[in-house]
């Protein structure tokens, strides 16, 4: 089971793995030399490759307003007293209390069940008091779909999302999570 704990208005998330905690100014360095990857700047719609400057720094900022839609959390390992971020997830509010979850992990704990984890944590603390959860994923990344699928999520249809980072349109599939 998981706990919550309330710090600068932003909800902190532990699991039994790990902690999700909101990102903040001091995780620009590493969030840039994990998305600097290829493989994650493919897997998202959104990263560019090569990584543009200040693309990191712009992402955290408009997370971290008040003003914003965008709410974003690292995914921490704690062990021995120390932290290691390994993933990102983020929340995008959208209008009729609707949100769409986006996500990543390192390539080196792919497949180890940490992004369904950080996922179900969402689904149940619903950060953003949200009714509805969308997710989307690109058709040559099966594993993101079993995430959405393992954290529950219902099989909605297909479409096609621009991928900045191979600066064309790719198929994708899309999910939804009902939480009324």
């Amino acid at each position: 089971m998981s706990t919550s704990a309330v710090v600068s208005e932003k909800t902190v998330f532990k699991t039994k793995r790990f902690t999700i905690r909101p990102l903040n100014s001091t995780d620009i360095t590493k969030v840039e030399m994990y998305v600097r990857d290829i493989r994650l700047a493919r897997s998202s719609g959104t990263i560019p490759h090569p990584l543009t400057p200040g693309f990191v720094k712009d992402f955290i900022e408009k997370s971290m307003s008040d003003e914003t839609s965008l709410d974003a959390w690292k995914i921490e390992f704690e062990e021995s007293g120390s932290t290691d971020l390994i993933g990102v997830v983020s929340l995008n509010r959208l209008d009729r209390s609707q949100s769409e979850i986006a996500y990543w992990v390192i390539p080196a704990i792919w497949n180890t069940g940490v992004a369904t984890e950080a996922v179900k944590a969402f689904i149940e603390f619903n950060p953003q008091n949200c009714k509805t959860i969308f997710g989307s994923v690109f058709q040559d990344n099966p594993a993101s779909s079993r995430v959405l699928t393992n954290a529950g999520f219902e099989y909605i249809g297909e479409a096609e999302s621009l991928s900045v980072a191979r600066s064309s349109m790719v198929a994708t599939w899309t999910y939804i999570k009902k939480l009324d």
